[in-house]
Protein backbone atom coordinates (compact mmCIF):
# COMPACT_ATOMS: atom_id res chain seq x y z
CA UNK A 1 0.00 0.00 0.00
CA UNK A 2 1.36 3.34 -0.83
CA UNK A 3 0.76 6.80 0.64
CA UNK A 4 0.97 9.47 -1.75
CA UNK A 5 2.18 12.95 -0.10
CA UNK A 6 0.80 16.25 -0.47
CA UNK A 7 2.69 18.67 -3.72
CA UNK A 8 3.13 21.56 -1.44
CA UNK A 9 3.79 22.27 2.20
CA UNK A 10 0.51 24.21 1.76
CA UNK A 11 -1.24 21.22 1.12
CA UNK A 12 0.14 19.38 4.06
CA UNK A 13 -0.80 22.18 6.70
CA UNK A 14 -4.26 22.47 5.36
CA UNK A 15 -6.71 20.69 7.73
CA UNK A 16 -9.51 18.48 7.56
CA UNK A 17 -11.54 19.86 10.17
CA UNK A 18 -13.61 22.83 9.54
CA UNK A 19 -15.25 23.93 12.49
CA UNK A 20 -19.34 25.36 11.86
CA UNK A 21 -20.25 28.56 12.03
CA UNK A 22 -22.78 29.88 14.47
CA UNK A 23 -25.53 29.48 12.22
CA UNK A 24 -24.53 25.94 10.90
CA UNK A 25 -24.42 24.97 14.53
CA UNK A 26 -27.80 26.36 15.32
CA UNK A 27 -28.83 25.24 12.17
CA UNK A 28 -27.85 21.27 12.97
CA UNK A 29 -29.31 22.29 16.27
CA UNK A 30 -32.33 22.64 14.72
CA UNK A 31 -32.24 19.47 12.40
CA UNK A 32 -30.76 16.83 15.21
CA UNK A 33 -32.78 17.82 18.51
CA UNK A 34 -31.43 15.91 21.90
CA UNK A 35 -33.07 13.35 22.88
CA UNK A 36 -34.55 12.83 26.77
CA UNK A 37 -32.45 10.21 28.73
CA UNK A 38 -35.55 9.78 30.70
CA UNK A 39 -37.66 9.30 27.26
CA UNK A 40 -35.30 5.95 26.76
CA UNK A 41 -35.56 4.72 30.11
CA UNK A 42 -39.66 4.83 30.14
CA UNK A 43 -39.06 3.57 26.95
CA UNK A 44 -36.74 0.57 27.93
CA UNK A 45 -39.43 -0.36 30.85
CA UNK A 46 -42.12 -0.36 28.03
CA UNK A 47 -39.77 -2.72 25.76
CA UNK A 48 -39.39 -4.56 29.23
CA UNK A 49 -43.08 -5.56 29.93
CA UNK A 50 -43.69 -5.75 26.78
CA UNK A 51 -41.13 -8.70 26.32
CA UNK A 52 -42.45 -10.21 29.53
CA UNK A 53 -46.03 -10.60 28.95
CA UNK A 54 -45.20 -12.26 25.02
CA UNK A 55 -42.87 -14.39 27.06
CA UNK A 56 -45.29 -15.52 29.26
CA UNK A 57 -47.70 -15.69 27.12
CA UNK A 58 -46.14 -17.82 24.20
CA UNK A 59 -44.59 -20.12 26.65
CA UNK A 60 -47.03 -20.89 29.24
CA UNK A 61 -44.63 -20.23 32.08
CA UNK A 62 -44.98 -17.36 34.28
CA UNK A 63 -41.17 -18.39 35.25
CA UNK A 64 -40.41 -17.18 32.03
CA UNK A 65 -42.10 -14.15 31.95
CA UNK A 66 -40.36 -13.20 34.96
CA UNK A 67 -37.23 -14.11 33.57
CA UNK A 68 -37.36 -11.93 31.13
CA UNK A 69 -38.72 -9.63 33.19
CA UNK A 70 -36.09 -9.81 35.95
CA UNK A 71 -33.09 -9.18 32.91
CA UNK A 72 -35.20 -6.07 31.39
CA UNK A 73 -34.70 -5.27 35.13
CA UNK A 74 -31.09 -5.60 35.32
CA UNK A 75 -30.80 -2.86 32.41
CA UNK A 76 -33.74 -0.40 33.49
CA UNK A 77 -32.79 0.16 36.87
CA UNK A 78 -28.46 0.59 35.96
CA UNK A 79 -29.35 2.75 33.01
CA UNK A 80 -31.93 5.48 35.33
CA UNK A 81 -28.97 5.44 38.08
CA UNK A 82 -26.64 6.24 34.93
CA UNK A 83 -28.65 8.74 33.83
CA UNK A 84 -29.37 10.09 37.25
CA UNK A 85 -25.90 10.21 37.63
CA UNK A 86 -25.00 11.91 34.41
CA UNK A 87 -27.07 14.41 34.58
CA UNK A 88 -27.15 15.80 37.52
CA UNK A 89 -22.98 16.27 36.97
CA UNK A 90 -23.63 17.53 32.83
CA UNK A 91 -23.85 21.13 33.64
CA UNK A 92 -20.33 21.22 35.36
CA UNK A 93 -17.64 23.92 34.31
CA UNK A 94 -15.22 21.50 34.71
CA UNK A 95 -15.07 19.06 31.42
CA UNK A 96 -12.55 16.73 33.40
CA UNK A 97 -14.52 16.23 36.37
CA UNK A 98 -17.58 16.09 34.02
CA UNK A 99 -15.56 13.23 31.74
CA UNK A 100 -14.69 11.78 35.22
CA UNK A 101 -18.26 11.62 36.51
CA UNK A 102 -19.12 9.91 33.31
CA UNK A 103 -17.00 6.90 33.37
CA UNK A 104 -17.26 6.23 36.94
CA UNK A 105 -21.51 6.33 36.44
CA UNK A 106 -20.88 4.15 33.62
CA UNK A 107 -18.32 1.92 36.14
CA UNK A 108 -21.37 1.59 38.53
CA UNK A 109 -23.93 0.63 35.83
CA UNK A 110 -21.97 -2.10 34.82
CA UNK A 111 -20.70 -3.15 38.74
CA UNK A 112 -25.07 -2.80 39.19
CA UNK A 113 -25.95 -4.99 36.32
CA UNK A 114 -23.27 -7.31 37.32
CA UNK A 115 -25.12 -8.08 40.86
CA UNK A 116 -28.17 -8.26 39.80
CA UNK A 117 -27.22 -10.93 37.53
CA UNK A 118 -25.41 -12.65 39.98
CA UNK A 119 -28.64 -12.23 42.40
CA UNK A 120 -31.06 -13.46 39.62
CA UNK A 121 -31.00 -17.34 40.77
CA UNK A 122 -31.70 -16.39 44.43
CA UNK A 123 -34.58 -13.64 43.39
CA UNK A 124 -36.21 -15.58 40.31
CA UNK A 125 -38.05 -18.69 41.27
CA UNK A 126 -37.90 -21.31 38.35
CA UNK A 127 -35.29 -18.58 36.51
CA UNK A 128 -34.97 -19.48 32.49
CA UNK A 129 -31.40 -17.68 31.82
CA UNK A 130 -32.47 -17.44 27.86
CA UNK A 131 -35.70 -15.63 28.74
CA UNK A 132 -33.79 -13.61 31.60
CA UNK A 133 -30.66 -12.93 28.44
CA UNK A 134 -33.44 -12.57 25.65
CA UNK A 135 -35.49 -9.92 28.21
CA UNK A 136 -31.71 -7.86 28.62
CA UNK A 137 -30.79 -8.00 25.08
CA UNK A 138 -34.20 -6.60 23.24
CA UNK A 139 -34.39 -3.94 26.37
CA UNK A 140 -30.50 -2.78 25.25
CA UNK A 141 -31.94 -2.70 21.67
CA UNK A 142 -34.05 0.23 22.71
CA UNK A 143 -31.16 2.68 22.89
CA UNK A 144 -30.97 2.02 18.97
CA UNK A 145 -34.70 2.34 18.42
CA UNK A 146 -35.13 6.31 20.01
CA UNK A 147 -32.06 6.96 17.55
CA UNK A 148 -33.64 5.81 14.71
CA UNK A 149 -37.05 7.54 15.67
CA UNK A 150 -36.18 10.85 17.19
CA UNK A 151 -37.30 14.05 15.48
CA UNK A 152 -35.23 15.33 12.99
CA UNK A 153 -33.51 11.57 11.95
CA UNK A 154 -33.86 11.94 7.84
CA UNK A 155 -33.91 8.73 6.10
CA UNK A 156 -31.30 8.57 3.50
CA UNK A 157 -31.90 6.69 -0.10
Amino acid sequence: MKTIAPVTEAEAEEPDFKPLTAQEAAQWRSRNPPVSVWKIVVGQVLVGVVVALAAWVLTGRASMGWSAAYGALAVVIPAALFARGVLRHKASANPRAAMVGFFGWEIAKIVLTVALLAAAPRLVPGLSWLALVAGMVITMKTYWVALLVRPGVRKTD
